[in-house]
């Protein structure tokens, strides 16, 4: 009433001034862990390119990249991508049959698509975001948790683009399709009931896909896995000396610059998929402890965000989008280590590449997006 007196606006008690952060979208928390990442990053990637500055500098480009891509998908409001996910499904697979037909092929794999006036792009990196929009889209129009039919159905629509990037052949992004899209359905109730049935249909699928699915290469890796000393200068070789790599490290490593595993090039893909393995040789078990830490607080954020939003489709999405990237840390790690096979997941925006960078970092601009456009809701 005072501030009616006086000719002052007011205010809506709950109101509250919105911060420059909020105006952009942005959560400031979620920023500076990620920046934290990208700049250790960008200092471990020095010393596993042997002190290439020209890699770290194409590498810091690609992240520049990748965090207007997030600034730009955190301006959309959560009901963009509500609207717009079966469209986009729609041509992401439309795309991935366009791979199989007329891909680009490199390194006995067909998994790029070069349109003219365009970039040469990878379809199945659009789909790690796609694929779990479209699914959450899908249950979160019905009630929650879903009936045995609409489980169906969302299976279904996870698993036609993860054929057909396995036919690529592509393993690791298929995985990383699979397990986002199969995230929404757990997030969205599905009972443990069902879940033991699909581990069980998994498991007598298993033998059917070594004989009739896998490719000679990717059966080697899984007997590599069993076995690396079988073929220690071949099949082998990469996981022993990682993992020589790793043990060499002690608890503090032997400090940056002075891994002898990288540079002296016993170490293979010492700037992409193993760079784990320089951190871990350079900075021990410390470097390692505080890698994890600052992945467990990154995960930690996210989870918030999704246990905070205001809708099915945002939780759904989000939740997925946030355990995808766990298991692009879980995989690649779990491979490094020996304890998985090799299937050329990235360790994500530590190793060198822009692709599943950019696609990392537009995922961070959806959760900025559920968290930043949530509205008050008042008496």
């Amino acid at each position: 009433m005072l501030g009616k007196a006086l000719g002052q606006p007011a205010h809506h008690p709950l109101s509250r001034p919105r911060s420059l952060w909020s105006a952009f979208h942005i959560d400031p928390i979620l920023l500076g862990l990620l920046l934290l990442l990208i700049g250790g990053g960008l200092f471990i990637l020095y010393s596993g390119a042997d002190r290439n500055i020209e890699v770290v500098k194409a590498q810091g480009i690609r992240m520049a990249v990748a965090l207007v891509v997030m600034m730009v998908f955190a301006q959309l409001d959560p009901a963009v991508f509500r609207r717009w996910a079966p469209w986009l499904y729609l041509v992401g697979v439309i795309a991935l049959v366009a791979v199989l037909l007329v891909g680009v092929g490199a390194k006995g794999a067909q998994r790029w698509l070069a349109i003219p006036g365009l970039p040469r792009f990878q379809p199945s990196e659009l789909m790690k975001l796609v694929v779990p929009m479209m699914t959450a889209w899908y249950l979160s129009r019905h009630f929650l948790p879903p009936r045995l039919s609409r489980v169906a159905v969302a299976l279904a629509i996870v698993l036609v683009p993860m054929a057909m990037i396995i036919m690529q052949p592509d393993l690791g992004t298929s995985l990383l399709v699979g397990a986002a899209g199969l995230f929404v359905v757990f997030f969205g109730g599905m009972s443990w009931r069902l879940i033991g049935a699909f581990v069980a249909m998994v498991s007598v699928a298993a033998p059917l896909m070594w004989f009739f699915v896998m490719r000679d290469y990717q059966k080697q890796r899984v007997l590599t896995l069993l076995d690396p000393q079988s073929d220690p200068l071949g099949a082998g070789w990469n996981i022993i000396q990682s993992k020589t790599a790793i043990g060499s490290g002690g608890v503090d490593g032997k400090g940056w610059l002075q891994g002898t595993q990288s540079h002296l090039e016993f170490l293979p893909e010492s700037h992409t998929d193993f760079i784990v393995a320089v951190l871990a040789e350079e900075f021990g078990f410390i470097g390692i402890l505080a890698l994890l830490t600052l992945y467990l607080l990154i995960i930690l954020r996210c989870l918030y965000i999704s246990a905070t939003a205001q809708d099915s489709f945002s939780r759904l999405l989000a939740g997925a989008l946030t355990m995808t990237f766990f298991i692009y840390i879980f995989v690649n790690m779990g491979m490094v280590s020996g304890l998985l096979p090799v299937v050329g997941v990235p360790l994500p925006l530590i190793s060198y590449g822009g692709t599943s960078g950019v696609t990392l970092m537009a995922a961070f601009g959806v959760l900025m997006s559920i968290h930043t456009h949530r509205r008050m809701i008042s008496a």
